[in-house]
Order: structure tokens, then C-alpha cells, then sequence
């Protein structure tokens, strides 16, 4: 069998986003989403930045998704959750910039040559609480 397991295709919630990290050719570290569509396989996967501005789409809490659209937070650009198109806002004409993946008995396998599965979850995720505090210790 080809690639590697992400997820359940049912991890992935209907109305927001299922976040982890991959490699990308050149090892820099890079977020990922896999979104609901409907279209066949059911999910997507993207890279988790809006193509039009360094934005995360998935912060740690879900993507935003409305009818079938990925929801910008910055620009409130709307992008296609199957397709990867945007044809509104400052993000018009651009698109998505898609991973491959393979959906086989439920699963969601990795199967970009382009990146390697690193893990569940963002980059920043298991770095211990944040905190905007000038003290240190």
C-alpha cells in the first residue's frame, strides 16, 4: 500500500478542519488541513496558509468553513473547500496550494511525493503554553 496514514476520513469535522504537520522536499516544517468536500474522496488536503497573505486557516481550534468554502480569518477571502479557488475578495485569483492524498476503507493516507507525514497536530503544539508576558524567569 501506498503512503502514509493521516486520519479517519471521520476525524475530519463537517464544518471545520483536521490540522498536521508535514516535511516538505527541502525538510522545512510545514501545517497541513484536511477539510470536508463534497465531492469524492469526501476531504481535501491543503497547505494551511492562505496563498494570499501568510495566514494560518487552522490556528489550533478548527478552519472556518461555510457552504462548502474555507474562510479566510484574515481577508475573509472565501476559497473553494474542494476546488482550492478563490474568486472574491483581496485572495481573488488565487488558489489553494494542494497535498495528495488517498482515501482508502476510511482512512486518509499521505501520498504526496512532496512531503513526508511528520505528525497530528500543528508546529507549535506541543511547545507548552504561550504566553505575550515581557517577565522572564
Amino acid at each position: 500500500m501506498r503512503g502514509t496514514h493521516v486520519a479517519a476520513v471521520e476525524a475530519v469535522p463537517e464544518h471545520g478542519s483536521y490540522l498536521f504537520s508535514v516535511a516538505d522536499a527541502f525538510t522545512n516544517e510545514r501545517e497541513a488541513i484536511l477539510v470536508p468536500c463534497e465531492a469524492e474522496p469526501g476531504v481535501e488536503a491543503w497547505l494551511n496558509t492562505c496563498p494570499h497573505e501568510d495566514q494560518r486557516f487552522d490556528t489550533g481550534r478548527g478552519a472556518a468553513i461555510r457552504d462548502g468554502e474555507l474562510i479566510c480569518p484574515k481577508h475573509g477571502s472565501l476559497f473553494d473547500a474542494c476546488a482550492g479557488d478563490c474568486e472574491n475578495g483581496p485572495a481573488a485569483g488565487s488558489s489553494l496550494r494542494p497535498i495528495d492524498i488517498e482515501v482508502r476503507d476510511g482512512a486518509v493516507f499521505l501520498v504526496d511525493d512532496g512531503y513526508t507525514y511528520l505528525h497530528e497536530g500543528g508546529l507549535d503544539d506541543d511547545d507548552g503554553p504561550s504566553s505575550t508576558s515581557h517577565l522572564s524567569f
